[in-house]
């Protein structure tokens, strides 16, 4: 069945001294229109790779990606995406640095609907009184704040996140974590999270995609994740099933890891 977001018998494969390394292989996944979907596995299994390819940064070897009836070709305003690190411009304020993409995207709009939409989503994310700072002088928390209200302005058919939560503490990664899905309820984006976190996957995800090791990593399971939305943090921990799925999933990655021992040895 086709979805919004259609990723068929996607393929990477890199040139080695030693011959071709594949390192993604038959990687199917279709989501409908606002669904929020978690990619979880080791380190080193691909999931950045998956999530590179859809951003349109890392060419396709095999297969396809298609986002809204439309076959992806190279990087564009279609997708937006927020890295591990925010990637701003130092120099620049955090409001320059979400009307760099704005002026791009909304190339015909008026100065003042610039800055408005600008405004309007750093204010969503808690900078609206600090939006004339210099990126240089925000925290690292305030700066993927900048990051996710510069993709968001954008108006992305598809969020794409390389683990944007990574670098932070626990408590700014819990707080970043609910203005992101209060933000993707909001405007009802499509996104695919890559992350190392089960806890997060749980909270977030409506589906959690769990890659199997490389090389060749590929679809190994998928969890639908019964939560409703809007979702309150104390209200997930408590449901019944929570601590169900989050073994499910540790098993899995455990299984993983046996293999790739049992590989080694």
């Amino acid at each position: 069945m086709a979805g919004y977001i259609e990723l068929f018998n996607l393929g990477k494969t890199y040139d080695t001294p030693k011959g071709p390394a594949a390192i993604v292989k038959q990687f199917n996944l279709n989501m409908p229109q606002g669904e929020v979907v978690a990619l979880l596995g080791h380190s080193g299994c691909g999931k950045s790779t998956v999530l590179t390819m859809c951003a349109g940064l890392n060419p396709i070897t095999e297969g396809g990606i298609v986002v809204a009836n439309r076959e992806i070709r190279g990087p564009g305003p279609d997708r937006g995406v927020v890295f591990q690190s925010p990637c701003l411009m130092p120099w620049l304020t955090a409001q320059q640095n979400v009307k760099l993409g704005v002026d791009r995207v909304y190339s015909h709009a008026s100065k003042k609907d610039k800055e408005q939409i600008v405004s309007y989503y750093l204010a969503l994310v808690g900078l609206g009184d600090a939006m004339h700072r210099r990126a240089s002088e925000l925290s690292v928390g305030m700066q993927q704040r900048v990051g996710i209200a510069r993709a968001f302005a954008l108006s992305p058919k598809m969020l794409l996140l390389d683990e944007p939560f990574g670098m932070l503490d626990s408590l700014t990664r819990m707080e970043l974590q609910e203005i992101l899905l209060c933000l993707l309820e909001k405007d009802q984006k499509t996104a695919l999270m890559v992350t190392h976190d089960v806890d997060e996957a749980l909270f977030c995800a409506d589906r959690v995609v769990m890659m199997t090791n490389g090389p060749a990593a590929t679809v190994g399971k998928v969890i639908q994740i019964p939560f409703a939305r809007p979702r309150v943090r104390s209200e997930v921990m408590e449901h019944p099933r929570y601590y169900d799925l989050r073994r499910e999933m540790i098993e899995f990655l455990e299984s993983q890891e046996h293999k790739k021992t049992a590989i080694a040895a």
